[in-house]
């Protein structure tokens, strides 16, 4: 069964390379929206980034994604990202969601949100959130995932729900900020079982203490697709 699963996840990942080749983000997101695109996605979720999660970013929808769809939203999703580039301390990438569909991942380092062992948000990263806020504020259709995790320092013990208090208090400071609850789809602590970097070095910690936040497609930004109407 594992070599199968290899197997799989191996074919797929040379799907991906060669069917994508040099498109943009745009082009991507109409071909991972048509047909095949969609079967993968969960698979592809998992292959894009080192600390991607057993499971790919969103939950699948039922509903089928058309190829124009997929480029509605990847072009949708390009302005989304841009956006979220003018927000200091912030490292914004291009990714793919459960549907196979463009999703957009921001990153933020721990010391600039946590002080060490701490879930308090400090003074800069408010401004920073707030900033993100207005980009959650301004598309009623993105919902977003927010993850914490931890360095090696401690045990699960300590990191597991230390890290959900920081997923929790970024949440509740954005939600202050008018983001709905609604729009907070999956808000969880992973402690340390997803490093990024090298936790052997004081820097490679640093790079561990993070937070992450996933904006992906709602299924009513889907259906907006599909119906052509989403700008």
């Amino acid at each position: 069964m594992k070599k199968m699963k290899f197997l799989a996840l191996a074919l797929s990942a040379m799907l991906v390379v060669s069917g994508c080749g040099s498109l943009n983000n745009t082009a991507k997101g109409g071909l991972l929206g048509g047909g095949g695109g969609a079967v993968l996605g969960g698979v592809i979720g998992n292959i894009i980034g080192k600390d991607t999660k057993a499971t790919a970013i969103g939950a699948a929808i039922g509903a089928a994604v058309g190829t124009g769809a997929g480029v509605l939203i990847g072009k949708h999703m390009d302005k989304v990202a841009e956006k979220a580039r003018q927000i200091e301390n912030a490292q914004v990438e291009k990714i793919t969601d459960a549907n196979g569909l463009d999703a957009v991942k921001v990153s933020f380092d721990s010391g600039i949100l946590f002080a060490v062992n701490k879930s308090d948000l400090n003074a800069a990263s408010r401004q920073s959130l707030s900033e993100f806020a207005q980009i959650m504020n301004s598309d009623k259709q993105i919902l977003l995932d927010i993850q914490g995790h931890t360095d090696s320092s401690g045990n699960d013990q300590i990191n597991l729900p230390l890290s959900q208090k920081r997923a929790e208090a970024v949440m509740n400071f954005l939600s202050q900020q008018g983001v709905p609850y609604g729009q907070f789809k999956n808000v969880a602590g992973y402690g340390s079982a997803y490093p990024i970097a090298d936790n052997s070095t004081a820097a490679g910690k640093a790079q561990n203490r993070r937070v992450e936040l996933y904006m992906y497609a709602s299924e009513d930004m889907i259906n907006s697709a599909n119906a052509g109407t989403l700008k």
